[in-house]
């Protein structure tokens, strides 16, 4: 009788004790805002995603051992909602470009909270991934001939401030001189389609894929602005202090979402067309071999001082009343801390600018590409791989057969001669010297001065492909 009662005791205590462990076991949730459409995010939340990167990486032992991950993820259009989401707790993580990120530290601070810039994803030192294009029969050809016109742009996005900053190298007011309203990608495509507007200026990847589409054609790349621009990813600080293994098993997946792109760009520009509807051959544009821009996680001191610019220019277009302290608001221990869990060294990498090589040989002649000065490329439907050229006359020479073959082509890529930003092969304009060699150009008037300076002749791509390739 009395073993019967001792056993049911005990029984009774081994139940207390499980369920009291049980009500002790952590959830942590984790929730992500992406732009999985502004695709220099991509390594920061798409392809983490889908490819269920995260799993691996999240810690499981000590302080965390037992816990359980409710992993959220949300998508959104631009930077300003989902940073209203982050200063609200509904977010923990959140990607965005540099103007949307100060913007984001901003509300932050007003609200008595800090968030913190952790790592960069992808950007331009020089300045590219920014554009403006017009509809694609407009007689414009610099920003200069858009005096007395209307341009759109999203407010107060990274392509706002390269919009201010390029009008006013060119000499004109940006108040009195042109007519900026503001306007989302998705409103600014049709309105260019429909001449609503004369001109729209905005962020990855817009200014290259309404040209792609066929719509529009791109007159000015924010690499003539030499102004750095750069998209990466922001934590509540508050819940960075509270689980830093967790923000660096994020930034590790992200580090490894790099990698697998970096293998195969054509694969994973693929991925992000299937889930973005963004055309392969653009998310290539940007992010393939010496593409637009460069995938770069270290805090170049370009980026730093992207962001100080990003936070003044809102500060004095009136877009934010506090102004966070890029000295704290940038914090590299956990990306530094990614970096040596996998391996890699970040302080190398901080002093590299390498663009992702390219290791190919030319498709026509089979010599190894050396010279990318005049580089080509075409993607061939049905292809896996782009083919690449060590000249643009090969490329068209190519592209000649594989048409009178009956081939389509998704796209032909050049290589801007002065600047050395990759281009739409059909948006281009092409210089030919005396000699015969092809060089492209983003500017027409770039492409004449060139022509004329090396007695040659300047042509379009329906040209180019009509007249003799050259050389």
């Amino acid at each position: 009788m009395r073993f019967s009662k001792l056993t049911r005791l005990a029984a009774s205590a081994l139940v207390t004790m499980t369920v009291s462990l049980g009500a002790h076991a952590e959830t942590l949730r984790l929730a992500i805002g992406t732009q999985d459409t502004t695709i220099n995010c991509a390594t920061g939340g798409l392809l983490i995603r889908e490819l269920k990167l995260l799993d691996k990486y999240l810690p499981k032992d000590g302080k965390y051992k037992g816990v359980q991950y409710d992993i959220q993820w949300k998508n959104f259009t631009s930077g300003a909602p989902l940073t209203n989401e982050m200063v609200a707790d509904k977010l923990d993580i959140g990607t965005m470009a540099d103007f949307p990120g100060s913007a984001n530290g901003a509300a932050f601070q007003k609200a008595g909270k800090k968030s913190l810039f952790i790592t960069v994803l992808s950007g331009s030192t020089q300045g590219s991934g920014n554009g403006v294009v017009v509809p694609k029969d407009s007689s414009a050809t610099t920003l200069a001939e858009l005096r007395g016109k209307t341009i759109s742009v999203p407010f107060a996005s990274a392509a706002h401030g390269m919009l201010l900053r390029a009008l006013k190298r060119q000499g004109l007011d940006p108040e009195k001189d042109v007519n900026i309203i503001t306007q989302a990608p998705e409103v600014a495509g049709p309105a260019l389609q429909a001449g609503k507007i004369d001109a729209h200026a905005d962020f990855v990847p817009f200014a290259e894929l309404f040209p792609y589409r066929g719509f529009a054609r791109k007159i000015y790349d924010g690499v003539q602005s030499a102004t750095p621009t750069f998209h990466g990813s922001l934590v509540n600080a508050e819940f960075a202090r509270k689980y830093p293994e967790v923000v660096v098993a994020f930034l590790r997946a992200a580090i490894e979402a790099d990698r697998l792109f970096a293998s195969d760009p054509e694969k994973y520009s693929e991925l992000i067309e299937k889930h973005t509807g963004i055309d392969a051959p653009v998310s290539y544009l940007f992010h393939g071999p010496l593409g637009l821009q460069t995938r770069d996680f270290t805090w170049k001191p370009e980026y730093r001082q992207a962001l100080k610019t990003s936070i003044d220019t809102l500060h004095l277009m009136r877009r934010i009343d506090v102004t966070p302290d890029p000295a704290t608001f940038i914090d590299d221990q956990y990306i530094r801390a990614a970096f040596k869990q996998s391996g890699l060294n970040y302080d190398a990498r901080l002093k590299s600018y390498d663009k992702l090589p390219l290791k190919a040989n030319d498709a026509v002649t089979g010599k190894p590409i050396t010279d990318t000065r005049r580089l080509a490329g075409l993607w061939v439907a049905g292809e896996p791989k782009v083919r690449h050229y060590a000249t643009i006359a090969n490329a068209v020479q190519d592209l000649r057969k594989l048409e009178q073959a009956g081939k389509a082509v998704r796209a032909v890529y050049v290589h801007d001669l002065i600047h050395g930003i990759k281009l739409l092969g059909p948006q281009a304009w092409f210089a030919r010297d005396a000699q015969g060699e092809v060089s492209a150009f983003l500017q027409k008037d770039a492409a004449v001065a060139y022509a004329s300076t090396n007695k040659g002749q300047l042509l379009d791509f329906a040209a180019l492909k009509t007249s003799g390739a050259g050389r």
